[in-house]
């Protein structure tokens, strides 16, 4: 019963790749195509940021390895970077995740408002 059922099946393959030939061209350009994009990015593979195009971060800068910047809030710690990626040239405060969005109409408490508002704040 096998056999039967494997003959129908190698009918079928003959048939098709008489009725539409082209198949095995597109087969081989799809294959090769494969293994085109399969070498590229084993060999060379993809990263958000080039390494040579990364920020250097101060050592010790991170937020949670300081006891807070002086002459500010406790609170409000940053990260610190060197400029133009020159270890030469001191190190500067980054700016704030929320530099530039202000959101409108938000109806918070006066205590939280006054913590999270940076808009029109110095060093903001």
């Amino acid at each position: 019963m096998s056999s039967v059922g494997g003959t129908a099946g190698k009918d079928a393959l003959r048939i098709a790749a008489r009725k539409d030939p082209e198949l095995y061209i597109l087969m081989g350009i799809m294959c090769a195509t494969s293994g085109l994009v399969g070498y590229y990015f084993s060999s060379k593979p993809t990263m958000a940021v080039g390494e040579e195009e990364r920020i250097n971060v101060v050592r010790g800068s991170a937020p949670w390895n300081e006891d807070g910047l002086p002459n500010s809030d406790e609170n409000n710690y940053k990260y610190k970077y060197y400029p133009d990626a020159d270890n030469r040239k001191p190190p500067k405060n980054a700016p704030a995740a929320l530099h530039s969005v202000i959101i409108p109409n938000v109806n918070l408490p006066k205590r939280l408002h006054e913590k999270y508002n940076k808009y029109g704040k110095d060093h903001y």
